[in-house]
């Protein structure tokens, strides 16, 4: 049964985002996961001819990459980032956003990254295993941030819950 996941918006709380986090964690998440995540994500964005670029990193490698018509090599550039401040933070790049939002700051400010080597924007997603955290992120961009992280969100209730 599929919990209630609050619906992505682009001014929604961090600790909505928080809990669509935590609502979408995995008992497991392989290689194969990781292959069947990116194919719905594929599937998604051919479907609504999205110019959306995404990774999915596991472990310390990219499982999963794909740009589609529309993108640039920008869109690499803003993964780099986004998936960098899931990595140094263990939250999604939107609850960042979120919590920066509600601190009147930003990332770059009250966190003191670099913003070379850093992105608040939403669109990284940590890929969380229960009894581990996370053990990768899924990252989109070519879209604004909130849509971005909609995307991510998207794909992995449809995995997470398969109807």
């Amino acid at each position: 049964m599929t919990p209630t996941i609050p619906e992505t918006t682009q001014t929604m709380a961090s600790q909505d985002v928080a809990a669509q986090e935590a609502a979408l964690t995995f008992e497991r998440f392989t290689h194969r996961d990781a292959i069947a995540l990116g194919d719905l994500l594929r599937e998604d964005a051919l479907a609504r001819e999205l110019p959306i670029a995404f990774d999915i990193f596991v472990g310390e490698r990219t499982v999963y990459s794909l740009a589609l018509p529309g993108t640039t090599p920008d869109n690499h550039e803003w993964i780099r980032r986004k998936r960098n401040s899931v990595r140094r933070f263990a939250k999604s790049s939107f609850r960042i956003n979120r919590e920066q939002a509600e601190r009147g700051t930003s990332i770059h400010d009250s966190k003191a990254v670099p913003e070379e080597e850093f992105a608040g924007h939403g669109g990284a997603v940590p890929i969380l295993v229960a009894g581990l955290g996370p053990v990768g992120v899924v990252t989109v961009s070519g879209l604004p941030g909130y849509l971005d992280h909609a995307t991510v969100i998207a794909a992995l209730t449809r995995l997470r819950y398969p109807a």
